[in-house]
């Protein structure tokens, strides 16, 4: 719950603290005294968007901070975590608006975005109002109003995930038509394309070995004539290397068997230098082999090297990427020789797909329609207290077009009203009455009370435009609320203001050339004395002061 907030420099709020509790709070105030001041603070807190103009003449910047209790966290844990804002008991928002524009924002003294804000203000506090249009009024709500009802999250959750089963086979279907018709259309092209590849029959790593080939043989005289001198070096001596070496290790054998243990290592090695020798010797007459060949090696060898190139270019992939090229080619071709196939496949995905999600789409909506007659007798129980008897809600469920089916399922719901007997039903906000709605509103906040909601409801002036009996059973709705919930409540009826638990007074006052807005809490002494204004108006009579205590149940 909200249990505390401070406000230093909003409008007339110059430094405001307030403490709240549980229940069923009432804040009460003449016109003008500054309650609108107390909501656009927290709304600050809670993300709205900062107006510079909200900051105190002669300031340079204002803030609010509205600390919440540890159990309040539960609610938003997920997000807090994802943040990696440590735990510290209390949340505590603080929010800061300079004259420039700009503002910034902490949660626990960490800095965040002002959606963050948003999104955590969301969970935390709802904000009800006379003219909401985010609640009620808008039907794009309604079908979440009743999923909510119904407790239908598991259905939901079920449909969402088949929905998308569903089109993604849908999606993919699409893609293969589309490809197999371009490859249709490109198939001439393909198989010649094909060919060519098939023909040059390219591997990988080649491109680098014929370019290095062509390098070697530009340089063949060159290379040729440092062949010819190191095979010299090895082979045209009196004795050559490998048969010095041969020589040397024979006579060591030959030693007297005492000393030939010693010999073993140079043994070896020698023989490991014959095998070194030897293979060098094959290498380079290897190579000049290779040298040693027609002149028109190296026309044919640029040949192959540029015809790679070339091909590579013309399907602008590198030389090496040819092979791979190749399969993709011949994978198309393939897919249109076997395409009627796949798709006879993927359309046979796509259609249990759909039919599997229309199942469980029909599941969804029998249970919303039996949550919507129960919904509908729960609001007409909660409208008769408020004196509406004569006024009921339909909840119209409609099948939406196939274009329009979604995670949600395959209809729209929308709560239609009836104020009269025998009056055709409608929208709500072309139907009811600011004061009828505000009471529509409420029985359905009552009805929803035991669902997810915010722990904190603020009801902004919803009582306006009625009175007296009215009023008493409006205040009656939001005191059953209290029992659940922090319930704040911005009122002038004096009979929804005594059924408050807790009550604050709004005022201001001129000191020392400056207009202040003070907030504070009343005890019941004081709770009787507002009372009697709000009945009577500036001047307070002894009649007014007893008509207050009637209705705080005090003789």
């Amino acid at each position: 719950m909200l249990e505390s907030l401070s406000i230093r420099n909003v409008v007339l709020a110059k430094a405001v603290e307030i403490d709240f509790a549980h229940g069923f709070c009432v804040l009460t105030g003449e016109t003008g005294a500054g309650k609108s001041i107390l909501l656009d603070a927290l709304g600050l807190a809670l993300g709205v968007r900062a107006d510079a103009k909200l900051i105190r003449h002669g300031e340079t910047q204002a803030s609010v901070t509205a600390t919440f209790s540890a159990s309040a966290r539960e609610s938003i844990s997920d997000i807090l975590n994802e943040q990696g804002i440590e735990d510290s008991g209390e949340l505590i928002i603080r929010r800061v608006l300079s004259a420039d524009g700009k503002s910034k924002a902490f949660i626990n003294d960490q800095a965040v975005g002002v959606q963050l804000l948003q999104q955590v203000g969301e969970r935390l506090v709802e904000i009800h109002g006379q003219h909401d249009q985010h609640g009620l009024l808008s039907p794009t709500n309604h079908r979440t109003i009743l999923d909510d009802f119904g407790g239908h999250a598991k259905e939901l959750s079920i449909v969402a995930k088949q929905f998308i089963t569903w089109k993604t086979a849908a999606d993919s279907l699409e893609q293969a038509r589309g490809e197999i018709a371009k490859a249709k259309q490109d198939e001439e092209y393909l198989t010649h394309i094909l060919k060519e590849l098939d023909d040059l029959s390219v591997h990988v790593g080649e491109e680098a070995e014929l370019d290095e080939k062509r390098r070697v043989m530009m340089n063949r005289e060159k290379i040729v004539g440092s062949l010819s001198q190191a095979l010299g070096e090895l082979e045209t001596q009196p004795k050559s290397v490998s048969e010095a070496i041969r020589t040397a290790s024979r006579m060591l054998e030959r030693a007297p068997e005492a000393a030939r243990e010693s010999f073993t290592k140079a043994i070896e090695a020698f023989d490991r230098a014959l095998t070194e020798i030897d293979e060098a010797e094959s290498e380079l007459q290897q190579i000049a082999r290779d040298l040693d060949m027609d002149g028109n090696a190296l026309e044919s060898l640029e040949d192959r090297l540029y015809a790679i190139r070339a091909l590579a270019r013309k399907l602008n992939v590198l030389a090496d990427e040819l092979p791979v090229e190749r399969e993709k080619i011949a994978g198309r071709l393939k897919m249109i020789n076997h395409g009627d196939a796949h798709i006879a496949e993927l359309e046979k995905q796509a259609a249990q797909g759909k039919k599997e999600f229309i199942k469980l789409a029909e599941v969804l909506s029998e249970k919303r329609k039996k949550a919507a007659r129960k919904i509908e007798k729960s609001i007409a129980e909660e409208l008769a207290p408020l004196k509406m008897e004569g006024s009921k809600v339909q909840v119209e469920i409609t099948a939406l077009p196939e274009e329009a089916w979604g995670a949600h399922g395959f209809e729209k719901v929308q709560f239609l009203v009836q104020t009269n007997p025998g009056s055709p039903f409608g929208a709500l906000s072309k139907i009811a009455s600011g004061g009828e709605l505000s009471r529509f509103m409420l029985a359905l906040k009552v009805v929803l009370s035991d669902t997810r909601s915010a722990p904190t409801l603020i009801f902004d002036e919803i009582d306006t435009g009625i009175g007296g009996a009215v009023a008493d059973a409006v205040g009656r709705r939001l005191a059953k609320l209290g029992a659940t919930h922090q319930v704040l409540a911005v009122t002038h009826q004096p009979q929804v203001a005594a059924l408050g638990v807790h009550h604050l007074k709004i005022e201001k006052h001129v000191s020392k050339g400056e207009t202040i807005t003070e907030v504070s809490t009343l005890p019941a002494s004081a709770r009787s004395e507002e009372l009697a204004r709000m009945l009577a108006g500036n001047i307070i009579t002894d009649e007014a002061r007893q008509a207050a205590k009637k209705l705080m149940g005090v003789s």
